[in-house]
């Protein structure tokens, strides 16, 4: 019988070899492979012909397997992981049709590595991803460029073939940089070395802290989306279904907020905008009917994932605002249930001899002394520019280490003043700014819940708490 069976062996271990696949080798008079690959199927390779050769050599292996086929011979080609998941299926198939053979080709399918590598991950690839590997050696790197811009923009999970090799030494940490301009310096990364091998190792950091000293070409790099998240230490990717609670069991404020979100996505162009952003916007949109927020808002240095985690850290921090109507804007129920305190000082018997004394305004007192009590709170400005100035003075001056600043000061006087003081004097501090004079209290608040609720952006479930 004049037969090819492409096979994939999985990744190394014999109790992920597919039956099909286990009879497929019986049944062969030879056998075509790399090396290294026939190690783990010693087993079922005695008496019969075995056809090895190293790296490189795809294309030997394959005339080797056509040559013995033609002789009326039945062979398997031998991949790790599947054979159609850069293997050697789509070499054979086209060296069939360049011969203009008659052999018959069968694909036996195998597990992928980056299947094996997820399930001993958890579930990172619980929505939709994708596969990109850097060997150059066949494919332009431009080309390959294209592929990682197009995957990070696209917010998939990304499974990193190929990472490394001697001369591969650049490429993991281009790719790194390419996703930072899309995805946040926390999104969830894991490189599996060995994975389904005896000395098989797994380790999840962050895209942030991934470097290419760490990989080494026999492992593959998982890249999380931006809400694959670590539960219970395995990285998961939700699919929605947890989130997505049927309507009858919402609370009827929640199912207004829904509807409304949905009325509001109808008219609103979201598909090249990071999450936290149409997020954040939907929730201001809701607040004032303004769909011109959209435009006006800037996330800084990935303020909404970095504070969600603070405040569902078990420490969360105290919340200041400039103004009490900041304050009875945040959703009360959720503050109580995360243990948060939130303070204004307009009406603390000390900001009036203070602001007396210093020529200054009460909120601006208010600051100064929010400042000396709470240096690294969250502060939130919805109403006086004077007072977002002088969290900026005193951040500038050290005395102040926000861990987060909400910047919606509304009006016409040194508004956008106080904003660009903010968002050019102090770079470094994670903020939300609402660009331009528009703001205020309402908005303020609703960009602090909106912070609270990021866990329900994916599933696009907002009102906890209402």
């Amino acid at each position: 019988m004049s037969k090819i069976y492409t096979i994939g062996i999985g990744p190394g271990d014999q109790n992920q070899m597919t039956p099909q696949a286990v009879e497929a080798l019986k049944a062969s008079d030879t056998i075509v492979g790399y090396h290294h690959y026939f190690e783990y199927i010693g087993h079922l390779t005695k008496g019969k012909e075995a056809i090895s050769t190293g790296m490189k050599k795809e294309r030997d292996r394959a005339k080797s397997a056509f040559k013995e086929a033609e002789k009326g011979k039945t062979v398997s080609v031998i991949s790790s992981g599947d054979s159609g998941v850069y293997g050697m299926a789509p070499l054979l198939w086209e060296m069939k049709e360049e011969r203009a053979s008659e052999v018959e080709i069968e694909v036996v399918p195998g597990i992928s590595a980056m299947f094996t590598a997820a399930a001993r991950m958890g579930a990172p690839l619980g929505h939709d991803f994708c596969s990109i590997s850097l060997s150059d050696l066949l494919t332009p790197w431009e080309r390959i460029e294209k592929r990682i811009e197009a995957a990070a923009g696209a917010d998939f999970v990304t499974a990193v073939y190929n990472p490394v090799s001697k001369g591969r030494f650049w490429q993991l940490m281009r790719l790194r940089d390419i996703f930072l301009q899309f995805r946040s310096p926390l999104t969830c990364v894991c490189i599996a070395r060995n994975v389904g091998r005896k000395d098989e190792q797994l380790n999840f950091l962050t895209i942030e802290e991934l470097d290419a000293s760490m990989v080494d070409m026999f492992s593959l790099v998982m890249v999380g989306n931006s809400q694959t998240r670590m539960i219970n230490n395995h990285m998961v990717t939700p699919r929605g279904y947890y989130n997505q609670k049927g309507t009858q069991e919402d609370k009827p404020g929640r199912q207004i907020m829904n509807e409304s979100f949905r009325t509001i996505l109808k008219g609103l162009n979201v598909e090249n905008q990071p999450l936290d952003h149409t997020w954040v916007a939907l929730h201001c949109i809701h607040t004032t009917a303004d769909f011109g927020m959209n435009n006006l808002l800037e996330i800084r240095n990935d303020m909404v994932a970095r504070l969600h985690k603070v405040f569902y850290s078990g420490k969360p921090p105290v919340i200041v605002t400039d103004v009490s109507m900041v304050t009875r804007g945040i959703r009360r129920e959720t503050l109580n249930k995360l243990g948060v305190e939130v303070k204004c000082y307009l009406d603390d018997d000390r900001v009036k001899t203070l602001a007396a004394n210093k020529n200054i305004t009460r909120t601006q007192a208010g600051i100064r002394l929010a400042v000396q009590e709470h240096p690294d709170a969250l502060f939130a400005f919805g109403n006086a520019p004077t007072a977002l100035m002088e969290l900026v003075k005193l951040i500038r001056n050290g005395q102040a280490q926000p861990v987060g600043v909400v910047a919606a000061p509304v009006g016409f006087v040194n508004v956008r003043e106080s904003k660009w003081q903010l968002k050019f004097g102090c770079p470094e501090v994670p903020a939300v700014i609402v660009d331009g004079r528009k703001g205020g209290s309402n908005v303020a608040a609703t960009i602090i819940n909106a912070i609270l609720s990021w866990d329900d952006a994916q599933a696009m479930h907002p009102g906890d708490g209402l």
